[in-house]
């Protein structure tokens, strides 16, 4: 048995389950039934959401330990479903290394959607949400162009390595701009309806989700600090556009 590729196999195992978004629990779950399926008992893993650290201690005593910074963390559900799936094939059937480590990289090179898809989808949401709320059909219809605003803004400041937090003002600024505007012009918008609207697509619902379940799955630490960022983003997302009302209100009088 080669212990150094095992253990490094399960840390990219975690790695790539964190990064696109799995709840800790299910990462660290996983790399212990990782082990266990090649009858390794003391495995210790232990992650957060932005480190992950795995050792074992070989049959002659010799530990082996692997670390993993996760800088960088996405909401891609297809990868996450097809890691699980791979998780319980090599519980089944036991695969060499290099195979598992194919399988992985095919799944982190899984496309996306292309981005016209992605900025429709915001579009729609942000439509959608503005009508739930109680907006016209008006409304709804400046909602999409808030929506669709915010993918390009995203994608810009991602280029250019901006910081998640400030990028998340620098959506919602946005959206709340382009939705106030549209009220300035034409007062019987309702901006607030298709403000909350657009934001709803900015808003950390699986992180919110995963953080629940990471507490009452018992991994307190992850938990907490899951809870942490879904607050710093709900912060980054009411600062941009509190920013924008305050702007437009003291230079255009809306």
């Amino acid at each position: 048995m080669n212990y150094d590729r095992l253990v490094n196999t399960a840390a990219d195992m975690g790695n790539l389950l964190i990064e696109n978004g799995a709840e800790i629990s299910r990462a660290e779950e996983s790399m212990r039934r990782f082990f266990s399926a090649y009858g390794v008992s003391n495995g210790e893993v232990f992650a957060i959401p932005t480190f992950i650290s795995v050792s074992i201690s070989t049959p002659d005593g010799r530990p082996i330990t692997a670390i993993r910074r996760i800088p960088v963390r996405q909401i891609n559900m297809d990868r996450v479903e097809c890691a699980n799936d791979l998780c319980r094939r090599i519980c089944r059937t036991k695969p060499d290394f290099d195979t598992i480590e194919r399988e992985m990289k095919r799944i982190s090179s899984l496309p996306t959607l292309p981005f016209w898809a992605q900025a429709v989808a915001f579009a729609l949401v942000a439509a959608a949400f503005t009508m739930f709320y109680g907006g016209t059909a008006a409304d709804a219809c400046v909602a999409f162009l808030c929506g669709a605003a915010i993918k390009p803004v995203w994608r810009l400041l991602e280029h250019f390595h901006v910081n998640q937090f400030f990028i998340y003002i620098a959506a919602s600024f946005v959206s709340a701009v382009i939705a106030i505007i549209f009220a300035y012009f034409y007062a019987w918008l309702n901006y607030d309806k298709i403000i909350i609207g657009a934001l709803m697509n900015l808003v950390p619902g699986i992180a919110i989700t995963d953080f629940m379940r990471d507490i009452i799955a018992g991994d307190m630490i992850a938990g907490i600090l899951r809870f942490v960022e879904s607050i710093l983003v709900a912060a980054a997302i009411a600062i941009g556009a509190g920013i924008a009302l305050i702007a437009i209100r003291t230079f255009m009088g809306v």
